[in-house]
């Protein structure tokens, strides 16, 4: 699972990264790559998203930050 988490961690910083630069700038990496058309960056984004849900659902186990708290 460590490896699980080292790739989605990456990918959300992808993710993170491209709404930065589409945010400050207004320019999307999707774009350069085909827009949302190209198999390329639909499946790009689909593995965010995907990345982001994992995370998502297994943060509280691995979170050095939340343990031995409540909430979250």
């Amino acid at each position: 699972m460590k490896g699980m988490h080292k790739v989605a961690f990456i990918l959300l910083v992808i993710g993170g990264l491209n709404w930065l630069l589409q945010g400050v700038f207004g320019w999307d990496i999707g774009t350069y790559l085909g827009g949302m058309a190209s198999g390329i960056s639909r499946t790009i984004y689909v593995l965010v998203g995907l990345a982001a849900v994992y995370e998502l659902v297994s943060h509280k186990g691995r979170c050095k930050e939340c343990e031995g708290r409540s909430g979250m």
